[in-house]
């Protein structure tokens, strides 16, 4: 049985090229880049030019990249270091209702440390209304934190509407770009973005690396302590392989980003089709016009998550029900309540489509058919 992995937004497998770069790095450059001697200077000089590689995927400076573990030490980062930074400016943070956890409870733990945080609602899209944002900006707003685009139903924020209404602001602007980055183009000048997250796994890069981009003459208040590796913002021995494969991986995504956009757009389309030929009942949570290339979130009416889910994994095909950091849980998305209610029944049948390295047309067609005869099934009984 062939197994298809559709779970991309989730996390991605490592590309070859990525291997094999991360591998080089790990039996020939050992040395701590901390170090004087020639060993730690030949490991500085990697990852230097690894940071130029990252900063030019996204228009920004070599010094304005700063190194994490990943995509929810960025966001924790960004949301706790500008807000103790700039508290004397006011404690009040604004953002969506969709955020990813790593936004979400982050907010929750500055609201517990004196902070009050607004939380933007969204249409039944996915999206904030440009005039909600504008209202909820007061004096001592000193954070707006919105994504890039979603990561279970893929809606796209207007960003660059949003950093234009920031921008003669005191609020900075951070988005979590962990699903878009390597998907979509991002100018962290032109979009007049301040703060922006990364996170390698997402573009078939190593897990466990991921930047923050922090504008230049933003205070950054630290979230660990140690030496003074990443200009004394991110202490810690900075992860040599790990770094190099990302940049890598960073460099193909950029390179291949045109036509992966154009792929999966087919593959969307083939999967729509084949439900729409079939007669089969489903709608599309969010919008295909404005939304992540790679992302396809499906409610199938009639149907419940989890048996479908374990349908499609019996037959080989790895789906998901939204984000992976809650896969597991019986609790219904919080993306899906935002767009819909708490009890609609939108929340308990819809199921997350990822594309992503060495998907095919015909293995698309061949999801799409299985799909339509378990719902069948399923609904019939």
């Amino acid at each position: 049985m062939e197994r298809i992995y559709l779970d991309h937004a989730a996390t991605t497998p490592m590309h070859p090229d990525v291997a094999h770069e991360m591998m080089k790095a790990m039996q020939e450059n050992y040395g701590n880049p901390s170090s004087i001697h020639y060993f730690g200077r030949e490991a500085r000089k990697a990852i230097n030019e690894a940071r130029r590689q990252l900063a030019k995927t996204i228009a920004a400076k070599e010094n304005e990249i700063i190194f994490t573990s990943g995509g929810t030490e960025s966001d924790n980062h960004a949301l706790t270091g500008v807000a103790y930074a700039y508290a004397n400016k006011g404690k009040h943070i604004i953002t969506t209702a969709i955020e990813h956890h790593a936004v979400l409870h982050t907010c929750q733990h500055l609201e517990k440390q004196g902070f009050e945080v607004t939380y933007l609602p969204v249409n039944d899209q996915g999206q904030i209304l440009l005039e909600d944002l504008q209202n909820a900006l007061r004096d001592d707003t000193i954070l707006v934190s919105i994504m890039f685009g979603n990561n279970e139903v893929g809606t796209l924020q207007d960003v660059q509407a949003i950093g234009e209404m920031l921008h003669d602001h005191q609020a900075y602007f951070h988005t979590d770009a962990v699903q878009a980055y390597g998907i979509m183009p991002i100018n962290v000048q032109e979009m007049k973005i301040d703060l922006l997250s990364v996170s390698s796994h997402k573009i078939n890069g190593p897990k466990g690396i991921g930047f923050l981009y922090c504008k230049d003459g933003i205070a950054l208040e630290p979230v660990m302590h140690g030496g003074e590796q990443e200009k004394k913002r991110r202490a810690g021995t900075e992860n040599l392989p790990a770094i190099l494969g990302f940049a890598k991986a960073a460099t193909i995504a950029q390179e291949m980003m045109v036509e992966k956009q154009q792929l999966y757009k087919q593959f969307k389309e083939q999967m729509i089709h084949i439900f729409t030929e079939e007669q089969m009942a489903f709608s599309v949570n969010g919008t295909l016009e404005n939304s992540l290339p790679h992302v396809l979130n499906i409610s199938f009416p009639g149907t419940n998550i989890e048996v479908m889910l374990a349908n499609l994994d019996i037959m080989g095909i790895a789906a998901s029900s939204g984000s992976a950091c809650t896969a597991g849980t019986i609790d219904p998305s919080h993306v899906l309540v935002a767009m819909f209610g708490k009890n609609h029944e939108k929340t308990t049948n819809s199921i997350r489509f990822s594309f992503g390295l060495n998907n095919t047309s015909d293995q698309v067609k061949q999801v799409a058919n299985e799909i339509v005869r378990i719902v069948k099934r399923l609904t019939k009984q």
